[in-house]
């Protein structure tokens, strides 16, 4: 797909003057897509005309909206549709998973992370452990990134087979979130399925971003949040994965009414009847104009036809690589992998300077109309997301990166 051809279905921040800002921000929270406003706006007049009816009525009904989604996701995941489901929010997700997968016995009562993961994977992984009376000191393994700030993933398969038999659950992320990394999730996930170590994945900065073969790589189950890459808005409902050979999942989970079978919900029984595959693990009501946001921003992606924003043309952030590299003493330095295959959009670039020239730096360029982020100590996160950015954009950052530095 040629990059920038959806531009104009998207919502720009402007500056005081009007004039569209730099958006590199996708990474996390992506524009809004008009389409998501006609879809929420849709769903409100239904929900002014119909009433409780609408649960039943209209194309889709509510009871079964959550489904809209499916084709696109599975797509998007690799996954077939019944491995998916849009629900929940990723960290809540993760626990609903983790309460399923992470079973502790007897040697096997650890978790292996990456160090400097995401603080929420954190938080998650640690509670999970407490609430199995086990020590995160002890039973909390991880994985230190190497000097150049990266986890080669020969180093992942390495540390799983070391601990294979202490492993209870290995959590990983697709892509990670301070540097940018695409790891090789098939070649960790085969190392986890052959150690017998249940594998799930966070892919909050891989969904929509890179491409996906979650059925292929038997994970264990994937969980992330739609309003990165995928364009769903600020809270947008999340998803999940949970691979075909858990579809009649039998170990202990965390249940709710929705997730009970469709055809005999009704009956209001007092046992859990779960629907097979991933939409069984839902607990509550689909949140329905937040599925709506998502539809609307999917749409774009069914209609593109592309399965991640790496299949768009040409790549922004390789330009922004070569732009960047370019300058002459520069005091930056880049933490992404250059190779398209390690990467998605991001780019995170460390200003050697120190931190105080590199929130100053950020700062000058915020105030020059780049919206991008910040990360402690000393990383300025950009990522131009080809389905509204262009090479203009890529032209006005570099004019204003090079003027901050000057």
């Amino acid at each position: 797909m040629q990059t920038a051809r959806f531009r104009s279905r998207f919502a720009f921040p402007c500056d005081a003057d009007g004039n569209r800002k730099v958006y590199f921000c996708g990474n996390s929270l992506g524009l809004m897509a008009d389409a998501s406003r006609d879809a929420v706006e849709k769903q409100m007049r239904r929900w002014a005309e119909l009433g409780v009816d609408g649960h039943f009525h209209g194309d889709p009904a509510w009871l079964g909206y959550h489904r809209s989604v499916r084709d696109v996701l599975a797509r998007l995941a690799g996954a077939r549709e019944s491995e998916v489901c849009a629900m929940g929010g990723l960290t809540v997700n993760l626990h609903l998973l983790m309460t399923g997968f992470f079973r502790p016995a007897g040697t096997r009562n650890k978790i292996l992370i990456e160090r400097g993961a995401f603080p929420s994977d954190r938080y998650a992984v640690v509670s999970q452990l407490q609430l199995h009376g086990l020590d995160p000191q002890h039973h909390l393994v991880e994985l230190e990134a190497g000097p150049d700030g990266l986890i080669d993933d020969q180093r992942v398969v390495k540390a799983i087979e070391t601990y294979a038999d202490e492993l209870a659950l290995v959590l990983w992320p697709g892509v990670q979130y301070a540097t940018g990394q695409f790891f090789d999730l098939g070649q960790i996930c085969r190392a986890a399925r052959a150690c017998a170590v249940p594998i799930g994945l966070d892919l909050a900065h891989a969904i929509g971003n890179v491409e996906l073969q979650l059925h292929d790589w038997e994970a264990d189950f994937a969980a992330w949040c739609s309003y990165k890459y995928l364009n769903a808005g600020p809270g947008a409902v999340a998803g999940i994965f949970v691979h075909d050979r858990h579809a009649d999942f039998e170990g202990p989970r965390l249940a709710g009414w929705w997730g009970h079978d469709e055809a005999s919900r009704f009956r209001m029984g007092p046992d859990f009847e779960p629907i097979r595959g991933a939409e069984g693990w839902q607990i509550s009501g689909a949140p329905i104009l937040n599925l709506a946001a998502l539809a609307g921003a999917l749409a774009i992606y069914r209609e593109a036809e592309i399965n991640s924003l790496q299949d768009c043309a040409p790549d922004l952030t390789a330009v922004l690589i070569d732009r960047i590299q370019a300058l002459p003493g520069r005091p930056l330095g880049l933490i992404t992998p250059a190779q398209r295959e390690r990467r998605g959009c991001q780019l995170s670039i460390r200003v050697k300077a120190g931190r105080d020239r590199g929130r100053e730096l950020f700062n000058q360029l915020q105030h020059a109309g780049v919206i991008g982020d910040w990360r402690e100590p000393d990383i300025i996160r950009i990522a131009p997301n080809p389905l509204y950015n262009s090479l203009d954009d890529v032209n006005r950052f570099m004019q204003r990166l090079e003027k901050a530095l000057s």
